[in-house]
């Protein structure tokens, strides 16, 4: 199969925009929280961004198969047979959406052989959109339509900035983080906190603990392409997606510079 992924962009991120619109309608009318079967929480915007978003992507690539966290995944003897295939979330963040602070997202990306190879992640709120891929380049877009060349911050030097989530850090995150240099927290919620890496606004986003692929894919690719890395802590490699019957990943971190030497002090044991 031939994909032009660079002509896939724009047509993504038009994509993207309308589902953040999508959002934006349920986030200022009103909403309920129901319970999907893992007791996570889900609204009406989660399911509407959903369609828009599916509706759109089976009109732009009708051959390739889409993996999104609203509906069930296909089991992995029909996925592990994809070379191509879209993995999104179309509200990351929905905890964030439900307490109003704004830092929610739209999720895009494309895979290529288990490398996310297209991203776009868009903030409805604020009007922000983060895109590109390797080869591709990464960018950052403004509400106005003013866009920018993205690139990670290299050779940083104290304090470094550690971008966490909003939620108090548990006791082994607390210990990981006595474990670097001199460092300064932000936080943010959703993918936002990769893409502020990505933009040279931060230089280390640690997750200990479970997160899923879809949350990870499509900031994956606009990171690398603007010189930074998603790797999984214990090999110190960039993740590849759709590798097993799980899309449930553990202990990763995204870095702005993967040759600074300086965040590896992460790992349980010192790197040689």
């Amino acid at each position: 199969m031939t994909i032009s992924v660079p002509a896939l962009l724009e047509p993504v991120l038009a994509v993207a925009r309308k589902a953040g619109d999508s959002i934006l309608e349920v986030y200022q009318s009103g909403f309920t929280v129901d319970r999907k079967d893992d007791d996570s929480p889900v609204t009406a915007a989660d399911e509407a961004a959903n369609q828009l978003i599916i509706r759109a992507l089976s009109r732009l690539t009708p051959s390739l198969p889409v993996i999104s966290e609203e509906q069930p995944v296909p089991t992995w003897r029909r996925r592990q047979t994809w070379s191509f295939y879209w993995l999104l979330d179309p509200l990351d963040g929905t905890r964030e959406f439900i307490r109003r602070n704004g830092q929610f997202a739209v999720n895009i990306a494309l895979i290529e052989d288990g490398r996310p190879v297209l991203g776009v992640v868009h903030a409805p709120t604020d009007g922000r959109s983060w895109f590109g891929g390797p080869g591709i380049g990464a960018f950052h877009e403004t509400r106005n339509g003013s866009r920018s060349v993205i690139q990670t911050r290299r050779h940083a030097s104290p304090p470094y900035r550690v971008v966490l989530g909003r939620s108090r850090p548990r006791p082994h995150v607390r210990d990981m983080l006595a474990r670097l240099p001199e460092h300064e927290i932000l936080h943010c919620g959703s993918s936002i906190k990769i893409c502020l890496i990505a933009e040279g606004e931060a230089d280390l986003f640690p997750r200990l603990g479970p997160i899923s692929e879809w949350d990870l894919a499509a900031p994956q690719a606009i990171l690398e392409a603007a010189g930074g890395g998603v790797l999984d802590l214990g090999q110190l490699a960039p993740l590849r997606y759709n590798q097993r019957s799980s899309l449930t990943l553990r202990d990763v971190v995204a870095v702005g510079d993967p040759d600074a030497r300086w965040w590896q002090c992460l790992q349980s044991e010192p790197v040689a």
